[in-house]
């Protein structure tokens, strides 16, 4: 268990930068080039956006594939998919866990 353990750990880490977060969520529905993947998350520059999955590749969570000048990633590991569909049944969407959710309140008085 303890082995099980340390690789769940790891994938949370890979997991917990929003940017490496949202690129395995665009992922989820199929290979993408950086170019695509930028204009599905609204944008995000090049430079971070490479960075994000240069570290998810060094992590083993995606795999890379050039085509002429382009480089399509796609999602590597069968439990990332698993832990992203978690992830958007609690987060996102109609109905997610974080909507019923109460929203906090300010102690501060008017």
């Amino acid at each position: 268990m303890i082995p099980a353990a340390e690789d769940a750990a790891d994938l949370m880490r890979s997991l917990s930068h929003p940017q490496r977060l949202l690129a395995l969520c665009a992922l989820g529905s199929g290979e993408k080039t950086v170019a695509e993947l930028r204009c599905e998350l609204g944008g995000i520059d090049q430079v971070p956006m490479s960075q994000q999955l240069m570290r998810l590749r060094a992590d083993g969570l995606v795999e890379s594939r050039r085509e002429g000048t382009s480089v399509y990633y796609r999602i590597a590991r069968p439990e990332v998919l698993l832990m992203i569909d978690a992830l958007q049944t609690a987060f996102c969407g109609p109905g997610s866990l974080r909507q019923q959710r109460p929203q906090k309140t300010s102690d501060r008085s008017t």
